[in-house]
């Protein structure tokens, strides 16, 4: 059986789908993330949600921690507490850098835990999709789950500077390249040029895991 603290391994546990969308009449992107984790539901809830657990596998988070309630997360997104039906569905706007997306997550009984579904839309923006494709942002979803999964298994934090440089060394780098195939697949999938969604799992794979320069 594969082991789940194990980033190669735990990227196998999780079904990844590229969806197009509409907001308003503009076009979106609609990334699809699935996972099984080994724990009760109303566990998986409170790491979610709970503001003393969050840090443990993501980011402190401060703010009005209810429906129309502001949240932020240091420094990473924030936005606004838009649906919250425990212990099943949380919906919040996803804003950073000046955008603003939308992030859905349902918890559900399935198999012997709970199946966790990540939900992430974004505004289309083409020159930016053809460059990196959506690893951009699965890649980085991916390591959010495989840190939940940690914690849950282990009760314990992934160390930040420990996953940073075996992210930048070659398991990383076979990590990053098998996430980047594994988005680049779901992009095809829901409809993308072949070409243009393997030059953009190039790039994306080299974003993450060539060192910064000092």
């Amino acid at each position: 059986m594969s082991d789940p603290n194990d980033p190669i391994a735990a990227a196998g546990m999780v079904a990844r789908e590229i969806r197009t969308g509409e907001r308003g009449g503009e076009a979106t992107k609609v990334l699809v993330a699935r996972r099984t984790y080994r724990a009760e539901q109303t566990d998986v809830w409170d790491a979610l949600t709970n503001p003393e657990r969050l840090p443990r596998w993501f980011q402190p988070i401060s703010g009005d921690l209810e429906v129309g309630g502001r949240y932020q997360f240091e420094a990473q997104a924030g936005g606004i507490v838009e649906r919250c039906d425990a212990p099943e569905t949380l919906a919040v706007t996803w804003e950073f850098g000046g955008g603003m997306s939308w992030l859905e997550v349902n918890l559900s009984p399935g198999g012997d835990g709970t199946v966790l579904e990540l939900v992430h839309e974004a505004p289309v923006d083409p020159a930016m999709w053809r460059q990196y494709g959506p690893g951009a942002v699965g890649i980085g979803w991916d390591g959010l789950l495989h840190s939940l999964g940690f914690y849950l298994a282990t009760a314990s934090s992934l160390d930040a500077e420990e996953w940073e440089a075996w992210m930048t060394g070659p398991e990383g780098a076979d990590y990053a390249r098998l996430l980047g195939d594994a988005w680049g697949a779901a992009a095809i999938a829901g409809g993308d040029d072949p070409e243009e969604a393997k030059a953009a799992v190039d790039a994306v794979v080299a974003f993450y895991t060539v060192p910064p320069q000092a």
